[in-house]
């Protein structure tokens, strides 16, 4: 299978970028990029810190764009090496911890001691002395544990924007500048004012960091299905060139190489076999654990195994063509893309910051008003910890990494989803519309049948049919020749071959005139049918294709091949109509071959001789009776329908065209996977409506509680140190959520 996206009239460009740390940065990011010329279409991923370009801009121009706008980005070229990636998330996430621990180390004996009364009182000379200390001592942690916020959020404040560091560094900055003037002003500052708030700077700073640390850990997590797929591309090749055999790095492969794979080695690029004969395991792109026999003339796709035998191989397709290249695309365009129901998110999320520090400077200044005495502490107070409680980051994680790991687990089982909005509709389809062809059944023929009449035994005409077909080019030629060769018949030498087209085949064997072929054929040599046109017809209501062998102008035997359906195929049909779908067959085949094989599999209605534009309109019409409409093909004339349908299901072991026009790629080509996908998406869906509800309730919960909602009724205010904390372990429970659907078990059976 390739996935060849060359159609493709923009390119398209990754970029890592460093610096987002909530929500609001993807508004950011997004204006930022849609500024540079050459910029079609942008795609921010908050939850691995990526952007996708479309389009043809200056890279250095994108980059200059997002530093202005106070993020730091690099280009992602190629597959990366996974190893790589890991070392650059393990060292952040230990950077992190180190922060964490220094801002802790500070911070936690400051507070243990402020309640303790350890230190000594405020406004006196020694007091004076120790706190003047702490303040640079505070200063100093802030620059190391906190100067990212700080750099970030006046890079934001000169473009006039804001984000979750802003926040942070208006409420621990306010702190800091705050004690430091109740150092020298203590005695002309109420009791409750003249307190400082040094450890409240260094706890907050310690459990942001902390939070963001565990945060780069989920977050490598569910980027482990892509690393596991680019771990599948070997980092060099053995090519022949000039008549020796020699390794190079695989970016050196081109095409038409010539490339030796051994024993146990990885393929390194797609190609077909030149020389030898081998078996390979391509359990990677099909999830199929038999391994493939691979003889001259058979492709082979780069990241699949030799098991067993040494070959050599054309390579056809190299670099971001291969299929095992494009999988990984297909896979990181759907977890950057965003269902629907993230949009709404997002726009709350490019206002949410400005109207925080709104809400803060509106606490502030009733508190300052009304509040109590000291109104200027209790003002203080409430406003710093508006700003820490309020950071957005929950909201910004909710819906990306839902779909992050969901896109993971999919490709774990055998789904591509090629886009993240699939996973919003896939769980509500009412209809799902069925190809035959390659979707029902096989899209292989087989033999179906063979009958013998008079002296003639079954063997006999097998033979003969498989000695005539030898010789042509006919599609049925090959089904009837792998019968024969299963069951290790010798073929018998043919003379005077002739092809009658339309009608069949016609030659000698043994000096003996033999015709194979259909009624038509037979009428030509004057041969008498009518005692077997009722058995002819019989097999035609199977679904068969049934020919005769006439040897000697004496019909001797028929032979029927036929489309198998897919072993699985009823027990998918039943699967989903139990789950209330409305099943339909639409071919372009004859309507009694197709009501033949809709009986076989389950399926009551069946659209018959419907053209591929035909195939979008039926869909459409159901569209408009009501119906969210989802269609599974595997060929070219699907694709119109894939396309138009609400989800569009393809076989992976269709066409390139078909699997470009669909939305999730069933790669073991099995219909049980569309039930797989339909429960994975609700699934996925409610654990989203599960984060954004969790992310919305604590913020609607902890702003005002933070304003001091509670105090007038129960003397109650949020510590600053207790909104940090629980800021960091929104963000926490969030991923952790998401994180549950990595383990779920879609039993559809």
């Amino acid at each position: 299978m390739t996935l060849d996206q060359s159609t493709n009239q923009q390119q398209e460009i990754r970029l890592s970028i460093l610096g987002m740390r909530c929500a609001g940065c993807v508004s950011a990011v997004e204006t930022a990029l849609q500024s540079v010329p050459g910029v079609a279409s942008v795609t921010v991923n908050f939850a691995d810190h990526s952007a996708t370009v479309g389009g043809d801009p200056d890279h250095q121009a994108m980059k200059q764009a997002l530093k202005s706008a106070g993020y730091d980005a690099a280009v992602m070229e190629g597959l990366e090496d996974p190893s790589e990636e890991e070392k650059q998330e393990e060292e952040r996430y230990r950077d992190l911890l180190r922060k964490a621990g220094v801002a802790g180390a500070l911070g936690l004996p400051l507070m243990l001691g402020a309640h303790l009364d350890w230190f000594p009182a405020m406004g006196s000379a020694a007091g004076t002395v120790f706190w003047s200390e702490v303040a640079l001592l505070t200063l100093a942690v802030m620059f190391y544990s906190g100067g990212h916020f700080f750099h970030s959020a006046l890079k934001l404040l000169l473009v006039k924007q804001a984000n979750m560091d802003t926040l942070i560094a208006l409420g621990t900055g306010s702190a800091w500048l705050y004690s430091c003037i109740v150092i020298d002003y203590s005695s002309q500052l109420p009791s409750l004012s003249a307190h400082a708030y040094f450890e409240a700077s260094a706890v907050i700073l310690a459990f942001i960091n902390l939070g963001s640390a565990l945060e780069t850990r989920a977050r490598g997590k569910t980027s482990a299905a892509i690393r596991a797929l680019i771990g599948l591309q070997p980092r060099t090749a053995r090519v022949v060139r000039e008549g020796q055999e020699i390794d190079i790095p695989i970016e050196q492969v081109g095409l038409g190489e010539t490339l030796r794979v051994r024993p146990g080695e990885k393929v390194a690029v797609d190609g077909v076999v030149l020389e030898g004969h081998s078996t390979i395991d391509e359990s990677m792109l099909t999830g199929e654990s038999m391994p493939v026999e691979k003889v001259e003339g058979a492709s082979v796709a780069a990241g699949t195994i030799n098991q067993q035998g040494s070959f050599l191989f054309s390579a056809t397709r190299i670099g971001r063509d291969t299929a095992l290249a494009q999988i990984i695309q297909s896979v990181r365009q759907a977890q950057n893309s965003k269902p629907a129901i993230a949009k709404l998110a997002d726009k709350i999320s490019a206002v949410f910051v400005p109207t925080v520090v709104g809400i803060s400077v509106l606490t502030f200044l009733i508190w300052l008003s009304i509040g109590p005495d000291p109104a200027l502490g209790y003002a203080f107070v409430t406003s710093m910890t508006v700003l820490v409680i309020a950071c957005p980051c929950a909201l910004g994680l909710a819906t990306p990494i839902s779909v992050m790991v969901a896109v993971g687990r999919a490709a774990q089982i055998g789904i591509l989803i090629r886009k993240g909005e699939a996973l919003q509709s896939a769980g509500k389809l009412t209809c799902l519309i069925l190809d035959k062809t390659g979707t029902v059944t096989a899209g292989k023929p087989s033999l179906a049948e063979v009958i013998a009449f008079g002296d003639v035994d079954e063997a006999q005409v097998l033979q003969y049919a498989a000695s005539l077909e030898s010789g042509s080019e006919h599609p049925l030629a090959a089904a009837i020749l792998a019968a024969a060769e299963q069951k290790q018949l010798k073929l018998e030498k043919v003379r005077k071959f002739q092809a009658v087209a339309g009608h069949g085949i016609a030659g000698r064997i043994a000096d003996r005139q033999c015709l194979f072929g259909n009624a038509a054929l037979l009428a030509e040599h004057g041969i008498d049918d009518s005692k077997h046109r009722d058995k002819m017809a019989e097999l035609a209501a199977k679904g068969q294709t049934p020919m005769f062998l006439a040897v000697e102008n004496s019909v001797v035997g028929i032979v029927s091949v036929a489309d198998p359906i897919k072993p699985d195929s009823a027990a998918a049909v039943r699967q989903l109509r139990k789950q209330g779908i409305r099943v339909l067959m639409v071919t372009g085949d004859n309507e009694i071959t197709a009501q033949a094989i809709a009986a076989q599999a389950g399926i009551s209605e069946v659209r018959a001789q419907v053209l591929p534009q035909d195939k979008a309109a039926v869909v459409k019409a159901l569209q408009q009776q009501g119906e969210i409409v989802g269609m599974v093909g595997d060929g070219i004339n699907d694709a119109p329908a894939l396309a138009q349908a609400d989800v569009g299901f393809a076989i992976g072991t269709g066409t390139d065209v078909a699997i470009e026009s669909a939305d999730i790629v069933l790669l073991q080509g099995s219909l049980l996977k569309v039930s797989e996908a339909m429960a994975l998406s609700t699934l996925t869906v409610a654990n989203i409506k599960q984060n954004l509800l969790g992310a919305f309730f604590y913020n609607t919960i902890g702003i005002p509680v933070a304003a001091g909602l509670l105090y007038p009724l129960f003397g109650l205010l949020l510590n600053p140190m207790i909104a940090g904390a629980a800021m960091a372990m929104s963000s926490v429970t969030v991923v952790s959520n998401a994180n549950r659907l990595r383990w779920i078990k879609l039993d559809v059976q």
